[in-house]
């Protein structure tokens, strides 16, 4: 598969930056990294810690994405579940997802 459109990376970040403003207290933001058709979530804390969160898998749908979470114990990304059960999903439930495990001392709000 190939990379996501240039589109397709401005408007995950814009969207994933969105959702933790809404969401996501804990968190400053999120970096994204791509390499070809994955994008890397990092989450960044207000005193500047970088967190692992997910991985993205671009199928050629923006709002579709495979669904991967990062392993601390292993240092590597493992294909995952969704709460939903799917493999894949909207980029805000991955990130959902990953910060409910990695942020477990806070929780998302409404």
């Amino acid at each position: 598969m190939k990379a996501p459109p240039e589109s397709t990376k401005a408007s995950l970040k814009a969207r994933l930056n969105g959702h933790v403003r809404a969401h996501w207290p804990a968190l400053d933001g999120v970096e994204i990294r791509y390499r070809t058709n994955f994008a890397y979530i990092d989450g960044r804390l207000h005193d500047g810690t970088t967190l692992q969160l997910c991985r993205l898998r671009y199928s050629g749908s923006a709002h579709l994405w495979g669904f991967a979470i990062y392993r601390a114990s292993h240092d590597d990304y493992e294909d995952s579940y969704l709460p939903t059960g799917a493999t894949a999903g909207t980029a805000e439930d991955a990130l959902d997802c990953a910060c409910a495990l990695y942020l477990s001392f806070d929780t998302p709000t409404n």
